[in-house]
């Protein structure tokens, strides 16, 4: 509400909207639609099934635009910075997503992203401008302030309700980002994506167009408020969705869920079965007697003599032949006296398989959003964001798409309180798991006037990290102490007398200690930067001064602020290598996973051309400059790369 009037126009448009909201399109008058609805004669020109919204095609360009962003390591922000395999990206996530392209390529097991939801009060990156240059476009999702950190006025753009292409706003910021996401994911990866009612039509159909309806898997239903919201004007809101997509639904089935207590807690045994606790099903079925002829026929009642007949409507479950098996094998059970008028068939506990998964997750298995609230302020004293989800949600979502003692990827690339990595420590510790997290998270900057930023935290992605750092020291003392009760427990065993059974035991729990001790809880923080290498700008016209200018900066193409390391980073992912690849720093080179490739980045001499040649490398890359002056040595150097099947590049 702005506090301007309506204008004649405007209430004219309202009054339309009310007899005819089938003709407007994201709040303006769609004309053939209009034409349509009134009954004239009018031919849609391209007439087929397919989503389409203001910008698509520009928003193709976007996608396609490549990057010239690198990572840098931020080692003084991470934990266990050289051993830990878990990554956390500062950026922007479109800019970061293309970065990965080549190092993750199909190598994702499991994607979870939770966008925002397109209320009316989000502001988010769009392009909203498609005729800006790439340099434009690059330096209002780069710019800073003094500070150093990004500006919230140049990359954001509130989307309200009110805007003439509210929903195609949304989908111009998503459709690049999922488009991305795909490429990263494996061809037995998954991805899954919280929503609300704003956005769920739309997101379906745009995964339908980037993933394939094919392989659509599910549109689970989370029951996120425990109780009632009594102010709603319409209905209480209880429930958010998770839309999950297969990369290729062939390759990718949920893994089933171990048993609970409670589901345990149905088998019993009141007959003493040396088979142990049982629960017993239904022995007929849905059938009637015209439909399964040969499933209606007598039992004999064995404690009574009695011969039993289904209902005519409701035949047995099993033929006569299946029906002796079951006596021979003591499966049936006739009532707690023995007199029932229809036996049921006994299954054991042993032989019940993990669950399935159900597509509505209950708060009382899942978590609420009161309960994420809880689970955030476990780590910090106060809570600083109103929407977080809980991390039994997302434990529940990995468990059944990821393998615990698989070094799988799990990704979020939108990662706000830091949940999704939370999430996973809380596996390591539950299941031993050796799955790794990637996370990405823009410096989107805090409401000064916020409790975060009073608390110190001027940046999403700075709480982020700290909840992250939090979650695994608590987590690392939870460890320790759970070590102790098994170490306990190993005492008492080793105290009895010795059996073949507590020998295995103590073995288990010793090979327990073990993994609960090798438990990665550290990460690595890389932050998006420009790159360390000069980049060629396009000169206008025949503008020669420019050219000289241009040239001129190219004598040395390494920029300023580069670094060794920096550049070592950038030249690893450039190579396609991932950020947890083995560096190993020798004399004059670096090596990157042993001979796979190496860098040379400080000097160029004929004696560590040798030492290069002679840890024979599948691939070499040298900064050009190093041979400033002596062409010689570069020739020399190209040739013997050359003789011994070495890939040999410069910059």
């Amino acid at each position: 509400m702005d506090g301007t009037s309506l204008t004649p126009e405007q209430e004219k448009l309202n009054a339309l909207r009310q007899v005819l909201p089938e003709a407007f399109s994201e709040g303006k008058i769609d004309w053939e639609k209009l034409k349509a609805t009134l009954g004239e004669d009018i031919n849609f020109s391209n007439e087929r099934y397919v989503l389409n919204w203001a910008g698509k095609s520009d928003a193709f360009k976007v996608l396609q635009m490549p990057t010239t962003k690198t990572l840098i390591p931020a080692k003084e922000e991470s934990v266990n910075f050289d051993e830990t395999e878990n990554i956390f990206i500062e950026g922007e996530n479109l800019e970061v997503l293309k970065v990965l392209q080549k190092s993750y390529f199909g190598k994702v097991k499991m994607i979870y992203i939770d966008p925002p939801y397109n209320t009316g009060n989000d502001s988010f990156i769009y392009p909203d401008k498609f005729s800006e240059s790439k340099a434009d476009y690059e330096k209002r999702v780069g710019d800073k302030d003094e500070e150093g950190y990004m500006t919230k006025d140049g990359m954001f753009k509130k989307n309200s309700k009110e805007n003439g292409q509210y929903h195609s706003n949304w989908l111009n910021m998503m459709m690049p980002r999922l488009y991305l996401a795909k490429n990263l994911l494996r061809q037995d990866g998954v991805i899954y994506i919280s929503i609300d009612d704003n956005e769920v039509h739309n997101l379906r159909l745009l995964m339908n167009e980037i993933f394939g309806e094919e392989n659509f898997v599910a549109e689970l239903i989370w029951k996120k408020r425990v109780s009632p919201a009594n102010d709603s004007q319409w209905f209480s809101s209880d429930h958010e969705y998770v839309i999950v997509y297969a990369k290729n639904k062939e390759n990718w089935f949920p893994i089933r869920l171990d048993r609970t207590e409670k589901q345990n807690s149905y088998y019993s045994n009141p007959d003493n079965d040396s088979r142990g606790p049982w629960n017993s099903a239904a022995y007929t079925c849905n059938k009637n007697k015209d439909e399964r002829p040969n499933l209606y026929y007598p039992l004999i009642n064995p404690n009574t003599g009695e011969e039993v007949w289904p209902k005519e409507t409701a035949v047995w479950a099993y033929s006569k032949e299946t029906h002796e098996e079951h006596i021979k094998a003591n499966l049936l059970y006739w009532g707690g006296d023995g007199k029932s008028k229809s036996p049921r068939k006994k299954q054991f506990l042993t032989d019940a398989k993990p669950v399935v998964s159900r597509s509505f997750l209950e708060h009382s298995d899942v978590g609420s959003t009161q309960s994420a609230t809880l689970d955030f302020l476990k780590l910090f004293d106060h809570n600083y964001f109103n929407y977080t989800k809980p991390i039994e949600l997302i434990k529940r979502l990995i468990k059944i798409s990821s393998e615990s003692d698989k070094n799988e990827i799990i990704m979020d690339f939108f990662a706000g309180s830091g949940t999704t990595a939370h999430s996973l420590f809380e596996i390591k510790k539950e299941l031993q798991g050796n799955q790794r997290f990637v996370c990405v998270q823009l410096p989107e900057l805090c409401d000064e006037k916020g409790q975060s930023y009073k608390d110190g935290y001027k940046t999403i992605a700075d709480i982020s990290k700290e909840r992250i750092r939090r979650a695994g020291k608590k987590i690392q003392e939870e460890i320790k102490s759970e070590i102790k009760k098994i170490e306990s427990e190993i005492k008492k065993l080793q105290g009895e007398i010795p059996t073949d059974e507590n020998k295995a035991e103590i073995e288990n729990l010793k090979s327990k200690i073990e993994d609960l001790k090798i438990q990665d809880l550290g990460f690595k923080v890389l932050k998006l930067e420009d790159s360390n290498f000069k980049q060629w700008q396009q000169i206008e016209g025949k503008d020669a001064k420019a050219l000289a200018e241009q040239m001129k900066l190219f004598v040395d193409p390494i920029s300023e602020n580069a670094t060794i390391e920096n550049m070592v980073y950038e030249l690893l992912l450039k190579s396609g290598k991932d950020l947890n690849s083995k560096i190993e720093k020798k004399s004059s080179f670096y090596k990157i996973n042993g001979n796979e490739l190496i860098l040379l980045l400080e000097k160029a001499t004929q004696e560590n051309i040798d030492s290069v040649i002679a840890e024979k490398p599948i691939k070499v890359i040298a900064l050009d400059k190093l041979f400033k002056g002596n062409d010689q040595l570069k020739t020399n150097t190209v040739l013997q790369m050359k003789d011994a099947g070495i890939e040999f590049k410069t910059i």
